[in-house]
């Protein structure tokens, strides 16, 4: 091999392991040695580790993560609680993937300001500024909450889902974290037993709930742990963050 020529890149369905992760809590959980030791072994690895970030956060907010705070650059990104789902370029761009894509863009119909004009006056939410292709965020306060904030949005035509006690969320119907996460998996053509689902709140029990190999990582939500106690393939970890990653890693014997 002369010095011009070089390996060809390995599609993530080629890798030995694919890494699918919650960020907050989870991939940026830990302490800071703990993620400098594991962001290392991620990037040293990128051979055999494929790496999909599955998040509530919005694209803008992952690549200023990736780009400035020397966090791992995913191969692909599962994005804004399940309604984006992008690859992710050299220069830490996100692109949606459009075929993947059409049915969420379907089930959400522009519903942005039908939503926001309906939980206008509801107690305990306040409107996130992000602005959302697919979804309408608030942060909740709990001790405020009315609870027919759920049948508004039920009366819509659309999910709603609460997390970690203080984030409401509008989604599409039946779109969510782990019906995007398995639709982007297919499309790659990517072992699923291969794959490892890390998370730590109700917003990612539905790809945890999968069946595939799972984490709920040690500083996981209590009614997260309570929802996958039965679960058998989800192994609830002792350790916070990445810690909890790198151990479920090794329990699930999932890259030698």
């Amino acid at each position: 091999m002369t010095r011009h020529e070089t390996f060809p890149t390995k599609s993530i369905a080629d890798k030995d392991f694919v890494l699918a992760t919650d960020l907050d809590g989870t991939f940026l959980g830990g302490t800071e040695a703990e993620r400098r030791q594991f962001y290392d072994w991620i990037e040293g690895t990128r051979a055999r580790v494929g790496l999909i970030f599955v998040t509530g956060r919005d694209p803008g907010y992952v690549r200023e993560l990736t780009r400035k705070r020397r966090v791992p650059k995913p191969d692909f990104v599962v994005g804004d609680v399940g309604t984006t789902i992008a690859e992710v370029d050299e220069d830490h761009f996100l692109t949606p993937i459009p075929e993947l894509e059409a049915e969420i863009e379907k089930a959400w119909n522009n519903a942005g300001m039908r939503v926001q004009a309906a939980l206008q006056g509801v107690g305990g939410l306040r409107l996130q500024s992000t602005g959302f292709r697919h979804r309408v965020s608030y942060d909740m306060d709990p001790d405020r909450f009315e609870a027919r904030a759920l049948d508004i949005v039920a009366g819509l035509g659309l999910d709603a889902l609460v997390s970690d006690n203080r984030f409401f969320d509008v989604l599409p119907k039946d779109v969510s974290k782990g019906p995007s996460l398995l639709r982007l998996l297919t499309h790659l053509g990517v072992d699923s037993r291969k794959v490892l689902v890390a998370g730590d709140t109700l917003n990612d029990l539905s790809m945890l709930a999968m069946g595939l190999p799972a984490v709920a990582v040690g500083n996981s939500e209590p009614a997260l742990l309570e929802r996958v106690a039965e679960l058998p393939h989800v192994h609830a970890a002792r350790q916070a963050g990445v810690a909890g990653i790198a151990e479920a890693i090794l329990h699930h014997k999932l890259l030698a």
